[in-house]
């Protein structure tokens, strides 16, 4: 790779890392399970999300928090770790969880009104037993 190809590679990365550094993480609690989550709350940070990552620690993952209930949609462009994501009512309860496959555009959307998602590596809810009806505490009211 030429010194003129390297450089804006590594912007980008460096900026990428940058954002991830800025979002405030909470602790999380479904049943015994603890985990850590950065919150993405506005509109360009649920955007961004874990997109252009390539790799994310064990226990942690990223809570989307949106203004209101409302069937949402996520899909994975951009995005290089398979990923699964547990849907929440506004009550904390989990409405459904969906595995997600890298850098795809397929939809994948709540069975029912959600406020927040979450998204862990693929596969964590069900290596837990976590599903459906599950509560998620410590999430951030909404002001």
């Amino acid at each position: 790779m030429t010194l003129q190809r390297l450089i804006p590679a590594l912007a980008i990365l460096f900026a990428v890392a940058a954002a991830a550094a800025e979002l405030p993480s909470v602790p999380l609690a479904i049943g015994e399970h603890r985990l850590v989550a950065e919150v993405a709350a506005t509109p360009d940070q649920r955007a961004l999300g874990l997109m252009n990552r390539f790799s994310l620690r064990p226990d942690h993952g990223m809570l989307f928090v949106f203004e209101r209930a409302e069937p949402q949609a996520f899909w994975m462009k951009n995005t290089f770790i398979p990923l699964s994501i547990a849907f929440i009512a506004p009550d904390g309860r989990i409405l459904n969880v969906e595995d997600m496959k890298p850098q795809t555009e397929d939809s994948h959307w709540s069975k029912g009104p959600a406020m927040y998602a979450l998204e862990m590596r693929k596969g964590w809810f069900t290596e837990r037993g976590i599903g459906p009806g599950a509560l998620v505490k410590g999430i951030p009211a909404r002001k």
